[in-house]
């Protein structure tokens, strides 16, 4: 259980980046959405102790996260959005540093680790080339490989499916499903679709403040009923929440009491609704 209270953090210019974050997180996968600059990444590098917050507690399990940053590093598994990488070093002799750095130092066991992740995130083959050389998707591939290392009982992943091709992402999914059941595993991701699939509980932030958070079903339920799908944007008063396409056609997604238009129909809704829902009634303008 991860447990944040009251957490704030201002950067020197004066932004505000967090905002008296609560949050009372369960083990599996969790998932943070928010848009552009909503303060997902500053959350996950304070929880990652990159970055020490203004003021606020964070407790993971026995661990208080900010008397204790060494205790939780131990228990961290970390993956940013963007991570450089030393330029001749193989993929192979990389993991082995940074299993060092972890405190993984037994040889075979050391060994037997490395060999089951370049398994699992499909770099075998390319193992002795170096990470420098590796394509947008490989060097993601080998980011969540060093994540996993030791064992992490909390893993934080910063857009993980980035640079991933269907098949890659697939592979991830089922590996992040497969490992969720025995760790805390927090996932932001712009995907929601990765979100909707792969986690059950989900909080929303947007402007450094979790607006809203809970089981993905409980947050979805005040809209059920008042989704409506429709192939044109209604003159009547509605709350857009979406406009996609769909072979090529405009496809409008609305919240609406009743039918908003003729030829709309009452869709189930889903966590991207809720997504747009919030950032529309908060006024927020970038929902990249």
């Amino acid at each position: 259980m991860l447990s944040i209270r009251q957490l704030s953090l201002t950067y020197a210019d004066g932004t505000q980046a967090l905002r008296d974050i609560n949050l009372q997180l369960p083990h599996g996968m969790v998932g943070l959405l928010g848009p552009n600059g909503a303060g997902k990444s500053t959350l996950m590098r304070t929880l990652a102790c990159l970055q020490t917050a203004d003021k606020g507690d964070i407790q993971f399990n026995d661990i208080d996260v900010i008397k204790q940053p060494m205790a939780l590093r131990q228990k961290l598994g970390y993956l940013p959005q963007y991570f450089g990488v030393y330029p001749h070093m193989s993929c192979r002799v990389l993991l082995q540093h940074m299993a060092i750095l972890k405190g993984l130092n037994d040889k075979t066991s050391q060994k037997h680790q490395i060999d089951s992740l370049l398994e699992l995130t499909n770099l075998t083959a390319v193992a002795n080339k170096a990470v420098s050389t590796f394509s947008g998707g490989m060097r993601q591939r080998f980011g969540i490989a060093q994540a996993l290392l030791g064992d992490p009982k909390l893993l934080i992943m910063d857009e993980p499916t980035a640079g991933l091709d269907p098949a890659e992402r697939e592979r991830l999914h089922s590996l992040l499903v497969n490992i969720s059941q025995e760790k805390l595993i927090l996932l932001s991701t712009h995907i929601v679709e990765d979100i909707e699939n792969l986690c059950p509980y989900v909080a929303l932030i947007n402007e450094g403040q979790i607006v809203e958070s809970g089981a993905v079903q409980q947050l979805l339920l005040p809209l059920q009923g008042k989704v409506w799908q429709s192939p044109v944007q209604p003159a009547t008063q509605c709350l857009l929440l979406s406009k996609g396409y769909r072979f090529g056609q405009p496809l409008y997604r609305l919240f609406a009491e009743q039918s908003p238009c003729a030829g709309a129909i009452v869709v189930e809704a889903n966590l991207q609704d809720r997504y747009f829902f919030e950032l529309a009634h908060r006024g927020a303008t970038d929902v990249a």
